[in-house]
């Protein structure tokens, strides 16, 4: 496993982390199961979310901690708060109650990350960073960051906070590139050359923030995977020519092409099968080359200007 530096907080957390959106509906022994898989793979991170089954989520995670208080020590936990009925919700008092909600649930006494979920127009940076300075100070969070935001909207709120933003959080997979093509194809009238991100994966690397791909297999949002997908024919065929060149599944070579990309890169797989688990770990051990990356970008159906 390859680790990488979270902000300044003097961790280092794995380049493959596990998204337990999935977890409502397992089975405490099988929630054992999927820790015990991951860290035996050397993942040591788990991304939560308290929309995540209403909780549910979280709360069977707490009682797999619950059951073996070694285990927090071992892993580093990231959690999410601003979706609310039909809003998002910035406001002070939301954030510091989402958290305590959180933490209860989980059974511990410390996020080690916390990000706001998705950005709220009616955002006060100010008070964000009342927020944050509380729960900093109170030793409930020990890092901040966000999730599906802009490089426009992280300055703005940047400028409020004293914490630096440590994490944007964004779908991403060789389905999903809008935030490349944007780069790609600059100064071109093709469908690539459109701003959906302004910049946002550079704006990261300039300020080492890392880059979180939710949904890393997925075509569209949450239209399924392209993984045999009759439809991504020629990237399947791609993916399976280089996995047996690696001799890895053709998912690792996916999360791979995600980790080539020189930032701060780390995946989130969302799969709760260990088996899933193992053979996606294995996309640490994978270096694509800049031939190799290139030509998975093509095969999924991009052109180059």
């Amino acid at each position: 496993m390859r680790y990488i530096e979270f902000g300044k907080t003097g961790r280092k957390v794995s380049v493959l982390g596990i998204g337990c959106m999935r977890m409502e509906g397992l089975s405490l022994n099988q929630v054992d199961d999927v820790i015990k898989a991951a860290l035996d793979c050397g993942i040591n991170f788990f991304d939560h979310a308290d929309i995540y089954g209403d909780g549910e989520c979280e709360r069977l995670f707490g009682a797999a901690l619950a059951r073996d208080k070694s285990l927090r020590d071992k892993i580093f936990i990231q959690s999410k708060c601003s979706i609310r009925d039909g809003m998002y919700d910035f406001s002070k008092d939301y954030i510091l109650a989402s958290v305590d909600g959180i933490l209860s649930r989980l059974g511990t006494d410390h996020l080690d990350s916390l990000l706001l979920h998705r950005p709220d127009a009616l955002m006060e940076p100010e008070e964000v960073g009342e927020a944050f300075c509380t729960l900093h100070e109170s030793g409930k969070v020990k890092a901040f960051g966000v999730s599906n935001f802009n490089r426009h909207q992280m300055e703005l709120l940047q400028s409020g906070l004293s914490f630096p933003i440590c994490v944007d959080q964004m779908q991403m997979s060789i389905a999903h590139t809008p935030m490349i093509d944007e780069g790609l194809n600059v100064n071109t009238m093709f469908d690539g050359a459109v701003v959906r991100s302004s910049g946002t994966l550079e704006y990261c690397r300039l300020h080492s923030i890392i880059v979180q791909t939710w949904s890393p297999l997925q075509k569209g949002f949450f239209e399924g995977v392209f993984l045999g997908d009759p439809s991504y024919e020629k990237l399947n065929i791609v993916l399976d020519m280089l996995a047996g060149e690696y001799g890895v599944g053709p998912d690792a070579i996916a999360y791979a092409w995600l980790l080539r990309y020189p930032a701060r890169m780390q995946v989130i797989t969302g799969t709760m099968n260990p088996l899933h688990i193992v053979s996606a770990a294995k996309a640490a051990q994978v270096y694509l080359s800049r031939e190799q990356w290139y030509e998975l970008y093509r095969a999924a159906g991009n052109e180059l200007p």
